[in-house]
């Protein structure tokens, strides 16, 4: 159903979208009228945000670690209805005036009667107004106290130690509940659950005593003789059945018994006696109709679960054997079928490891109804409890409500620059450059697919706390300056929303287009970049080919110096004869060279000359014109993006469910990241001792491309160049 939209709204257009403003009562008292479409999120995660704890957990209701739409309406109404004024919160002050709770509504008259009492016990002068400080200081008092209102008794809250031992034995095995000093304790309910499975175990129990041998031949140790038996039953049976098939054909023996390749692959280790690849074997040699020894001749990764059987079970139903047979195992097994279909009903066994005469003790005596009395005396004060929870409640919403709204409903926090975000967790200087878009990431290589989208040039730093050893992992958006010495393994530092300062590292880059201005330098870097590593290219090869001729001229030197072998011809000695200069292939290349240059410089010269045949205005015009040719595509791919920079995404990847394009254009970017700057009235002085000497290599290769034009443009050099040609 759409929620009517009767209430005249006020709307502002920021980030590219439209939100809601809230400045009114009557905006916030008609808040669930407003359609949900226009809020700006409908959920966001409890954790990763710069928001006080306590006021997250009264908001979220259902306690399932997300802020929902409906959460945020319920706790705005309920502010409508405890206020004279609700507009007041808009003061995001951390003490509440009690003259602003409206006393013609029950809840606010109990706010105001609680609150005044809390002040009171205090011992505060001023009557007039309650603090968090007052709240908090009050909450820390009554969770200490042996009764608090919680309905939850831990141990220590019984003042006698059979009780705090019955207690402890009843969250063993039922569960408990942490009370609101964190201790863990038992409610009505979880003794309720312990007291009905103690006596369905003490019934059961009377039971199978009642049933005598047949269902305990051996009394108190029955269960556990059956649970040795149940360890061997399959492979005592799988040996029997080995056996058998021996008997029926001895060639099958060989196979049986297990594989000599098998036993040829364990010899070549060192062999444990529990070795599971032995236990894969059979419990004993394999012959038919052969019965199971008892001692040795037992498959020793076996032997010592044989021998509990022997001790448990064996020896006192069957007396003291060497062997067993195929009749008298199973005979053995059939002795605890009735313990094993009077187990199958058992109830009761989430408290049997108390055994059945500690839980007769807990159900004979007054255990019970001494516990149910700590609890009725605790809830005795459940009114004060829920009146104190009432008045924390009401107090973090007077304070932090609007910075809630303001947060989720719209994001005027965010774009008004009035406060940092909910979701800016601090501030990270590095590269020259401080950021504030910095937001909390659990898992960065999770995170960077969805936030891609975002089109927001992104720095994942794990962040380490050296004085504790935490750490954890930001995404900082860079919107302002460049990327070029954004790389991985940079550090920074890392300050959090309490000036908590923290050593910062680069461990995964986004990278997206940040400025128009470094999109217009980007195609000369990426020449100048491309230049450079051909020219280390380049010098690399040289310095290899010279070390080359060095090491090959050595070789000469030290073959020329060495004697001719008796014998060799005149000459051998000292190699192969040099290669004679060959003067017309050398004048080839220098043609070729002088061709290339030629070429180069009538290019130019052409340029140059056409250049020089412009009028005066329009040489700035051809200028502008070629840089725009070159830089012109990076700067509208770049602009592109920018326009598509946009908020959601990067909190989508975090948890929140963002419902609007939040954009970040290229003005609002610039203010997120704040490049080094000199502070107004900085006097700068210029005079570098350690500069690098000016060259005037530059000038003069400008200078040659001048004059090369001129003389082209005036008709010499290509005279000249005929010339040569003819």
């Amino acid at each position: 159903m759409q929620p009517t939209q009767s209430h005249p709204w006020n709307f502002i257009r920021v980030g590219g979208f439209d939100q809601v403003t809230l400045d009114r009562s009557i905006d916030l008292e008609r808040l669930g009228e407003l359609d949900q479409k226009l809020w700006v999120a409908l959920a966001c995660p409890t954790t990763g945000l710069e928001f006080d704890e306590r006021t997250l957990a009264v908001v979220d209701a259902n306690s399932d670690q997300r802020i929902r739409a409906p959460e945020v309406v319920a706790a705005t109404q309920w502010m409508c209805k405890v206020l004279k004024d609700p507009s007041r919160i808009g003061d995001r002050s951390d003490t509440l005036p009690l003259g602003a709770l409206n006393l013609d509504d029950a809840d606010a008259a109990a706010v105001y009667e609680s609150a005044e009492q809390i002040i009171t016990e205090l011992g505060k002068r001023d009557l007039d107004a309650i603090s968090i400080d007052d709240i908090v200081d009050t909450q820390a008092v009554f969770a200490a106290t042996r009764f608090n209102g919680d309905g939850i008794i831990p141990p220590s809250a019984a003042r006698r130690e059979d009780i705090a031992l019955a207690i402890e034995q009843v969250v063993a095995s039922v569960g408990g509940v942490d009370d609101s000093n964190g201790e863990a304790g038992v409610t009505l309910e979880t003794v309720e659950t312990f007291f009905t499975a103690a006596a369905a175990y003490a019934t059961w129990w009377e039971a199978v005593v009642a049933e005598g041998d047949a269902v305990l031949p051996l009394g108190d140790k029955t269960a556990a003789a059956l649970a040795t038996i149940d360890v061997v039953n399959a492979k005592v049976e799988d040996y029997f059945a080995r056996c058998k098939a021996a008997a029926f054909d001895a060639r099958s023996i060989e196979h049986l018994a297990g594989s000599a390749e098998k036993w040829a692959e364990i010899a070549k280790g060192t062999i444990g006696a529990d070795d599971e690849a032995i236990a894969d074997f059979p419990l004993a040699t394999v012959t038919p109709g052969a019965a199971l020894p008892l001692g040795d001749g037992l498959n020793p990764a076996w032997a010592s679960r044989v021998d509990a059987v022997r001790q448990l079970a064996i020896e006192p139903l069957l007396g003291e054997l060497d062997q067993l047979t195929l009749g008298d195992w199973r005979g053995l097994v059939a002795r605890f079928d009735a313990h094993r279909a009077c187990v199958a009903d058992k109830a009761g066994a989430e408290v049997e490891a108390l055994g059945v005469e500690r839980l007769q003790e807990l159900l004979s005596g007054s255990y019970r109804a001494d516990i149910e009395a700590l609890i009725a005396a605790d809830e005795e004060l459940r009114p004060e409890a829920e009146a104190l929870e009432m008045v924390d409640r009401t107090v973090r919403l007077y304070r932090d409500l609007d910075a809630l709204l303001n947060n989720f409903v719209s994001f005027r926090d965010f774009y008004s620059k009035r406060d940092l975000a909910s979701f800016q967790v601090g501030t990270l200087f590095l590269d020259g450059r401080s950021c504030d878009l910095v937001i909390a990431v659990e898992d960065a290589a999770k995170h960077a697919p969805m936030a891609a989208q975002s089109y927001i040039n992104l720095a994942y730093c794990t962040c380490t706390h050296k004085s504790t050893g935490k750490t954890r992992t930001v995404a900082a958006a860079f919107t302002d300056g460049d990327s070029d010495f954004l790389t991985l393994g940079r550090n920074g530092v890392f300050y959090d929303r309490d000036g908590v300062d923290w050593d910062a590292t680069i461990v995964k880059i986004a990278a997206n287009p940040i400025s128009i201005r470094q999109a217009f330098w980007s195609p000369y870097k990426r020449v100048a970049k491309f230049i450079e590593a051909q020219l280390q290219k380049f010098a690399a090869s040289k310095d290899k080919a010279a070390d080359g001729q060095l090491s090959a001229g050595v070789s000469s030197t030290q073959a020329a110096a060495k004697p001719a072998e008796p014998g060799a011809p005149a000459g051998a000695a000292s190699g192969a004869p040099a290669p004679a200069f060959d003067i017309g292939k050398f004048a080839g290349i220098f043609a070729a060279v002088g061709l290339a240059v030629g070429a180069l410089a009538a290019a130019g010269g052409i340029v140059i000359a056409a250049f020089l045949s412009l009028t005066w205005w329009q040489m700035p015009l051809a200028l502008a014109g070629v840089l725009l040719l070159i830089s012109g595509p990076s700067m509208i791919l770049a602009w592109l993006k920018l326009r598509q920079r946009n908020l959601a995404p990067l909190l989508d990847a975090s948890g929140w469910a963002i419902n609007a394009r939040a954009k970040l254009s290229v003005p609002f970017g610039a203010t997120l990241t704040h490049i080094a700057q000199l502070p107004d009235g900085s006097k700068r002085s210029l005079d570098d001792p350690y500069a690098p000497k000016r060259s005037t290599l530059p000038w003069l290769i400008a200078l040659l491309a001048v004059a090369v034009g001129a003389l082209w443009y005036l008709g010499y050099l290509a005279a000249w160049w005929t010339a040569i040609a003819g």
